[in-house]
C-alpha cells in the first residue's frame, strides 16, 4: 500500500530551512523520495520556493530601509536640538563662559555634516602634499659599497 503525500508536504518543505531536502521530508512522512519528487515537479516547488525567497527578501529589504530613515530622521532631530540649544547658550553667555556651547555647536555641526554624507574634516590632500609624500616614499639615498651615502 502506498501512503498519500499530505497537502501540507509544500508548507513542510519549506518549514525545514537549511536542512531542507526531498529525502528529509520523505522520511517525515514516510513516503519514498521520489513521490516527493514527482510531486514537487508537479506542483512547481522550486519555482513557489523562489518567489516566496524573492517576496520575503524584498519585504526584508523594505523594513531595514524604514528602520534605516527612521534612525536617520531621530538622529537628525536630536542634532537640530543639539544646535539650537547650543546657539541659545552662545547668546546667553559671554564668550569668556561660553566654551561649553561653541564646543557643542562644533560638535552639532559636524555630526549633522557626517549624517548629510559630507566630510566633517578637512581630509583632503593637495597636489603638492601628494607629490612630497611620494617623492619621500620612492626616493632613497644610495648607498656605496663602503656603507655610506653618495
Amino acid at each position: 500500500m502506498t501512503r498519500k503525500i499530505p497537502e501540507d508536504a509544500f508548507e513542510r518543505y519549506v518549514a525545514m530551512g537549511a536542512q531542507r531536502s526531498f529525502q528529509a521530508l520523505a522520511d517525515e512522512m514516510g513516503v519514498t523520495k521520489r513521490a516527493v519528487s514527482k510531486c514537487a515537479a508537479r506542483e512547481e516547488w522550486s519555482q513557489r520556493l523562489a518567489r516566496i525567497d524573492a517576496e520575503a527578501r524584498k519585504r526584508s529589504d523594505e523594513k531595514i530601509t524604514e528602520t534605516l530613515e527612521q534612525m536617520r530622521e531621530r538622529h537628525l532631530a536630536t542634532l537640530k536640538a543639539m544646535h539650537t540649544r547650543a546657539l541659545a547658550a552662545l547668546r546667553q553667555y559671554p564668550l569668556t563662559n561660553g566654551m561649553d556651547a561653541m564646543r557643542a555647536a562644533e560638535m552639532a555641526i559636524k555630526l549633522e555634516r557626517l549624517v548629510a554624507g559630507e566630510p566633517s574634516d578637512r581630509t583632503a590632500m593637495t597636489v603638492e602634499e601628494i607629490c612630497k609624500r611620494e617623492y619621500q616614499a620612492w626616493l632613497k639615498p644610495v648607498e656605496d659599497s663602503d656603507g655610506g651615502s653618495e
